[in-house]
């Protein structure tokens, strides 16, 4: 037991600062030595502890040890605190002056030298820094395009009639406006196509231009079933014209612009932005020639009253539809529609050519069967729910030569079932020629019999 004292202060170490005194003058030198391993060894060594040793030789021991190693401890210290701050200021010093040097541009050449690329094949992505350029910003082609688009007000003639019921003079009235896009220019004048309800009826057609001039249009051509016109203006104002796009290329999806006079010339050249939402749609219209079934594009970029005629065009800035029509009904919103450019070129071309379209002609009125009440179908047996009603017949046609009667019901052409007289055109207009025969299988009296009629055009007059 005598002997666990004396061992515990031997591990133990005296942080406390040593007392010179000014009697012992060599301690005090002695402490500023530096001290070596061997010293501290030679002191040591001759120093044996034994368990025979008496407290008073332990305390000597002790005395003799702890001030020197307090002195090694404080000077190790001080050593470590003075490289610290060397590797500090030295690290300091070389991150200040390296990046001045040539050093890192001979280290890293290519960092500078090389852009940035996308490899396809690596699993790694990188960013391309691109440049915007401003010749192809939206707002510069739109503003390209729009030079072309034209504000269209039609004109119709009205009679008044006064107090007395008495018809006065008639005069031209302003009865509708819509758009329109020049797409020619050519020996002096200038070709604007647009639908054909916006210019229907006008007994005078007038052109607003980009720059505000107005120009009399005359009506090259028009096509109902289509809804496609072309108008001709004086040129000289005329300072851009629009190129059509390939609307086959077109996918749900794909960016759109709009462009047009949404409810007369104060909101002239009104541009609205959208998607494709669906392409090749079929639309059930009703025109001033009879039920269609017409093929658009369809879009979610704000068409109104006025934007018909108008533009729609690609971020490309070329014209990949003419706006036509919209779906107006409470609760519906985004849903445009427009004529596809590949269907819009061939029309218009004929329309330049001959001013109209030259379609097969039967010379038939047509009623659905579905419209007809029970009682005025005769003996038409009860499995037979569709089909086209004959309703008149012009004396010179096609069909009064093949022997077509008023009250006939067309429920097949060529052996292909016919529903409607939307699908009978259909097939009419892109199946038949002029020139080719038809067989037409038809009830009447409750009998079916066959009808082979030769199509002519719609000039016929033999």
């Amino acid at each position: 037991m005598e002997n666990k004292e004396p061992f515990e202060q031997e591990n133990s170490i005296d942080l406390s600062l040593p007392v010179n005194s000014a009697g012992n003058p060599n301690e005090a030198a002695e402490d500023h030595k530096p001290l070596e391993e061997d010293s501290v060894n030679k002191e040591a060594g001759p120093v044996e502890v034994n368990s025979t040793n008496s407290d008073l030789e332990h305390a000597r021991i002790n005395e003799e040890k702890g001030p020197k190693r307090t002195s090694r401890l404080k000077k190790n210290a001080k050593g470590f605190a003075s490289t610290l701050a060397a590797g500090v200021i030295g690290s300091v010093l070389t991150l200040t002056i390296l990046p001045h040097t040539d050093y890192m541009k001979n280290l890293q050449p290519q960092a500078e030298e090389q852009p940035v690329q996308v490899q396809q094949n690596s699993t790694v992505a990188k960013t391309v820094s691109a440049k915007a350029d401003g010749t192809d910003s939206i707002a510069n082609i739109v503003e390209k395009v729009s030079k072309a688009i034209v504000g269209i007000e039609n004109y119709q003639q009205q009679q008044s009639v006064d107090f007395f019921g008495n018809t006065q003079s008639s005069q031209n009235v302003e009865a509708g406006s819509g758009s329109g896009v020049i797409f020619q220019k050519k020996n002096g004048y200038a070709y604007v196509v647009t639908n054909n309800h916006v210019v229907e009826g006008a007994s005078k057609l007038e052109v607003s231009l980009y720059d505000g001039t107005k120009a009399t249009a005359t009506v090259m051509g028009t096509d109902a079933l289509t809804d496609l016109a072309v108008l001709k203006i004086d040129g000289k104002n005329v300072t851009a014209t629009a190129t059509f796009g390939d609307s086959s290329t077109l996918r749900p999806g794909d960016q759109v612009y709009a462009i047009g006079n949404p409810l007369g010339s104060e909101l002239s050249r009104t541009v609205t932005q959208g998607i494709v939402s669906a392409t090749n749609r079929s639309i059930s219209v009703s025109t001033s020639a009879g039920d269609w079934e017409t093929t658009v594009i369809q879009t979610d970029a704000a068409i109104n009253p006025g934007n018909s005629g108008g533009a729609l065009i690609n971020p490309e800035g070329l014209v990949v539809g003419i706006n036509s029509m919209k779906i107006a009904e409470s609760g519906v919103e985004g849903l445009g529609f427009a004529i596809p450019s590949n269907d819009v070129i061939p029309i218009v071309n004929k329309l330049i050519k001959n001013g109209k379209i030259d379609r097969p002609y039967l010379g038939i009125g047509l009623a659905d069967l579905d419209q007809i009440p029970q009682v005025y179908r005769g003996d038409l047996p009860k499995s037979v729910t569709q089909g086209v009603v004959v309703m008149n017949i012009d004396g010179n046609s096609a069909a009064a030569r093949a022997g077509f009667q008023p009250k006939d019901i067309i429920v097949s052409m060529n052996g292909e079932k016919i529903a409607n007289s939307s699908e009978l055109r259909k097939y009419l207009y892109t199946k038949v020629k002029i020139g080719d025969k038809i067989k037409f299988g038809v009830y009447r009296d409750g009998k079916l019999k066959t009808l082979t009629v030769t199509v002519s055009n719609n000039r016929a007059t033999e």
